[in-house]
């Protein structure tokens, strides 16, 4: 196979970056990634996954894992605050007959599975380090490292996430994310054995749980702050427990009592970015967060980051040119990337002002069947 770029360099190590690699090592190119935590630690609760990850999951060739270690089940199940089932939303088996349509994990250790992918690849994995300088020319990127090194390149991927010091570099004037109006709690918790798939509850603000292993689960409430205010840790667990005071539902208050000082609570604000095209210049390429970095409200924002990896290794080893591959690649992207964005932001709008439920079960829908399409 004839490689655009056989030498590439990925910076950041999380979903994004780490795909990249493995993605780009398969097809047979010299992988270096660098990462700036020297622990490469993800933070984070769990995740809830559509079935388009676990198909990008079959292809990346961590499917098997991601079911050993994780959970997968069919449909969203969907109740009143006091616990009445009202329905339940469809989950397609995207990733083949075999698969459930979604699922969830303990989002450190899906970033494990992937690390342990990483090296297995051949990737070179550089921890406790980024870069300095990025230097192009028509042949090839010159980078400066903060260890002292200095390597060439055919091509560089930045994947360092929403604040990426790569989109600053390369494209100073990019937009900065926004906060959306909304943040989300997350907390682990024993999973007991009615929690058997994803479930949700409608009220002023949105609870739900979703399965992440055998033994364990994990809660998520989204709710409206219209300021982005600091919150205190020491005040995670008293505030989480007043949000679910609201919903007399017998499994939610029994959640409820289980939180207290000792739970693994994660607060974060909803922040988001659509940077405008292009998403590269010369021989640099952003993916991921970097460049599409959306809320929850699809369960897709890992999903178009590793898609991005996916995507991107086809079309270099397409054989052409390095600037070539980069146009397909973004011709590719741009619409899907733009459509979960945008759709997450809106959904968002819709629940924090009382809107039309109407639009936002169109928009779920409609987005859903968006996701099925091939990448």
């Amino acid at each position: 196979m004839t490689l655009a770029a056989r030498n590439v360099l990925v910076i950041g190590g999380g979903f994004s970056g780490m795909s990249a690699a493995i993605e780009c090592a398969k097809l047979g190119a010299q992988v270096d990634l660098v990462e700036i935590d020297p622990g490469w630690r993800n933070y984070g609760a769990g995740i809830s996954l559509g079935g388009a990850t676990l198909r990008a999951f079959r292809q990346l060739g961590i499917l098997d894992a991601f079911l050993r270690e994780g959970n997968a089940a069919d449909g969203v199940l969907i109740h009143l605050p006091d616990g009445t089932p009202i329905g339940a939303l469809p989950t397609p088996r995207i990733a083949g007959a075999d698969i459930p349509g979604g699922g969830a994990i303990l989002r450190p250790v899906l970033a494990r599975i992937l690390a342990e992918a990483t090296r297995a690849s051949g990737a070179k994995v550089h921890l406790g380090c980024t870069f300095t300088a990025i230097e192009q020319d028509a042949a090839g990127v010159q980078v400066s490292f903060t260890d002292g090194q200095r390597r060439r390149y055919d091509l560089v991927i930045g994947a360092d996430g929403l604040y990426s010091k790569t989109r600053e570099a390369l494209f100073p004037d990019a937009p900065k994310p926004r906060y959306s109006g909304q943040a989300v709690w997350r907390a682990v918790l024993p999973r007991p054995p009615e929690v058997e798939n994803a479930m949700m509850w409608m009220g002023r603000v949105k609870p739900g749980l979703n399965p992440v292993s055998k033994e364990q689960m994990y809660l998520f409430l989204t709710e409206h702050r219209p300021n982005n205010d600091h919150v205190d840790p020491a005040e995670f667990a008293p505030k989480l427990r007043a949000l679910l005071a609201e919903f007399p539902a017998p499994l939610l208050q029994r959640v409820r009592e289980q939180i207290g000082p000792d739970s693994q609570i994660v607060f974060r604000p909803l922040e988001g970015l659509l940077m405008p095209r292009p998403w590269y210049r010369g021989r640099v390429v952003l993916i991921g967060d970097t460049v599409h970095a959306t809320t929850p409200h699809l369960a897709s924002g890992a999903c178009i980051g590793i898609e991005d990896a996916l995507v991107l290794a086809e079309e270099l080893g397409r054989g052409g040119s390095v600037s070539a591959a980069l146009q397909a690649f973004q011709d590719r992207r741009w619409e899907r990337c733009r459509m979960v964005v945008e759709n997450s932001f809106r959904l968002g709008e819709i629940e924090m002002t009382g809107g039309d439920k109407d639009e936002h079960a169109r928009i779920m829908r409609e987005s859903l069947m968006a996701l099925a399409q091939p990448v």
